[in-house]
């Protein structure tokens, strides 16, 4: 099958939240779990713009919590295809808290999420579309993401 071609640029996905009493944890931050959840959510839409089909979340890697959020906070959350394999998609979000006031942006998480083309079983299909990294950056990413498949690959084989 000869696949077609499209740019990071082509699906890029950016999602608002605004934190709510529901979404907040015992100690009045934003529950990681529901973060985590929004986080997914952003990375599949991504990865279905960029397949043009249905997608499953395989795995999660490096995700990291590196500040809090509370009640009131704006939420930025953007998605970017990284790499595109055979049957998956590697994609990058990034989680921000944006002041109103300014809509300046602070960086409060990122994780890079594996996405399964699959077909209306749940059977791994190839994806329609490769990507074409043009920049220093998708590039560096393009090559990051080679490197997580092979750690992911070589946990496995160990038994993590």
């Amino acid at each position: 099958m000869e696949r077609g071609i499209k740019n990071v640029s082509d699906s890029l996905t950016e999602c608002m939240r605004l934190i709510k009493h529901e979404d907040i944890n015992g100690g009045t931050r934003l529950f990681g779990g529901r973060l985590m959840q929004w986080m997914d959510e952003a990375a599949g839409i991504c990865a279905m713009r960029h397949s043009g089909g249905m997608i499953t979340t395989a795995a999660v890697d490096n995700l990291q919590f590196k500040k809090g959020a509370y009640i009131g906070d704006v939420i930025a959350i953007t998605a970017k295809i990284t790499y595109v394999g055979r049957t998956s998609m590697e994609v990058r979000t990034d989680v921000y808290v944006e002041e109103c006031e300014t809509g300046k942006r602070h960086v409060i998480n990122h994780a890079y999420f594996t996405e399964v083309c699959v077909d209306k079983n749940g059977t791994p299909v190839p994806v329609k579309y490769t990507v074409e990294p043009k920049t220093e950056i998708e590039k560096a990413e393009w090559e990051g993401a080679q490197k997580r498949i092979e750690m992911r690959k070589k946990r496995r084989t160990e038994g993590y």
